[in-house]
């Protein structure tokens, strides 16, 4: 999937098969101008970087009823337990740009 989403961040509107989730298989359709591997593999590794933060983060998060209990009683008790919550798995998964 990675390969699909670095060629369709280099161009949006490119027509293209991949078998296998191999980038040696790329099949360029409807008159697409092919991409080269080596851009599409630099264009993964920076897809890569950049959104390495998002799994630990879905990882790290509360669920929504623990998020929504929290969030009750901090209105209760003038409290800032979600806040507090969701900044530490921020802080402890930060993107890489941070």
């Amino acid at each position: 999937m990675i390969i699909e989403k670095a060629i369709l961040e280099i161009n949006p509107n490119a027509s293209f098969i991949v078998t296998n989730n191999d980038i040696n298989t790329i099949e360029w359709t409807h008159e697409t101008e092919a991409i080269s591997v080596a851009d599409i593999q630099a264009k993964m590794s920076k897809i890569e970087t950049r959104d390495a933060h998002i799994e630990p983060r879905k990882n790290s998060y509360p669920s929504i009823q623990e998020q929504l209990d929290m969030m009750w009683h901090d209105k209760q008790n003038d409290t800032t337990t979600w806040e507090d919550a969701i900044a530490k798995v921020k802080s402890d998964n930060p993107k890489a740009s941070e």
